[in-house]
């Protein structure tokens, strides 16, 4: 008599009853167990919500009809464009600055590296309103003007209370500030790059400045759009202090209407929106160029393996599933 295979024993589900499941297969996977934290956090969130829409949809103080009726007023539009053209100005020369500053802090001149860490030292050691302060007030040290040769005749020459405009002192203060940390930005871009990059450059030939210009500020600057996307948010917040000086900006625009008015609050709103707008869409804008400058930095399959590895992605088969084993 033949006896029945071990496979077959093993193989053949047992007939009658269905079989009945065990204990470990009845508990849900990790992923679809309910956190009772989560949801508190959840629930605490939503609410948190809806009360501030509330509080802001039925509060009238808020007054969102006076709201409506300044956001997009002459004054306050001129006031935004006056706001966009300060951040533009003074973002390229601090940009401008920064390389210079963050390339003479590498020198290995202790005299040029010495001369940017005092300039650094200097404008982020004065608060930015003393800063603009100053500039506006220029003509009291000195009452003229001049450029030209240094010790020599001068081509350009005025009174300083014409030239130095309440326009371009904000550009000024604004911009030589700004020039401060966009150095110790791109220095830190600059030490970010392997040494190995610059002694490979050196070996080829190049001088440290082709070296600098053409290899390692290049791969630096995955590392310096970041933080300058955040200064140029923080640049456009900052040209609210030149109101100081009778800037007419977005804040001295609003300033304008309400000291006539006395409907501050809304005018505050009104301002606020605005920086809310121009800021989510400079945000965005750094989302784009962060994204387009990472791709480079991505690791690159190469080779047989990483063509392989590129298929199965594509074709999202796992490399352990059976098709690609018998493959």
């Amino acid at each position: 008599m033949a006896m029945p295979s071990v496979d077959a024993v093993h193989t053949t589900p047992p007939s009658g009853a269905e079989r009945t499941a065990s204990p470990a297969e009845k508990v849900p996977p990790l992923a679809h167990r309910v956190r009772p934290a989560r949801v508190l956090a959840v629930i605490a969130v939503g609410l948190g919500a809806a009360m501030l829409v509330h509080a802001l949809v039925t509060n009238p103080n808020f007054q969102w009809s006076v709201v409506g009726q300044y956001l997009t007023t002459n004054t306050i539009v001129v006031g935004v464009l006056t706001t966009l053209e300060l951040t533009v100005l003074s973002m390229a020369i601090g940009i401008a600055l920064g390389v210079v500053l963050g390339v003479m802090s590498q020198s290995a001149n202790a005299l040029v590296s010495g001369a940017g860490w005092l300039y650094v030292w200097f404008f982020r050691g004065t608060p930015l309103l003393v800063q603009i302060i100053f500039w506006y007030n220029l003509a009291s040290l000195y009452p003229k003007v001049s450029v030209g040769i240094p010790f020599g005749p001068s081509f350009v020459h005025g009174a300083t209370n014409s030239m130095i405009t309440p326009f371009a002192a904000a550009v000024l203060s604004l911009g030589l500030n700004e020039g401060a940390y966009m150095a110790e930005i791109v220095r830190g871009g600059l030490l970010g790059v392997d040494r190995g990059q610059a002694e490979a450059a050196h070996s080829l030939g190049l001088t440290r400045f082709q070296a600098m210009r053409r290899i390692i500020l290049p791969q630096a600057m995955r590392l310096i759009v970041p933080p300058t996307g955040n200064q140029t948010i923080s640049m456009l917040k900052s040209t609210a202090l030149v109101s100081v000086i009778s800037m007419t900006e977005l804040l001295h625009a609003v300033q304008q209407i309400y000291a006539t008015t006395y409907q501050t609050i809304p005018l505050l709103i009104v301002a606020s929106l605005w920086y809310l707008a121009v800021t989510s869409v400079l945000s965005v804008g750094q989302y784009f160029l962060e994204r387009k400058l990472g791709r480079g930095n991505r690791s690159h399959a190469s080779g047989r393996g990483g063509l392989v590895r590129q298929i199965i992605r594509a074709l999202r088969v796992r490399p352990d599933s059976p098709e690609v084993s018998a493959s």
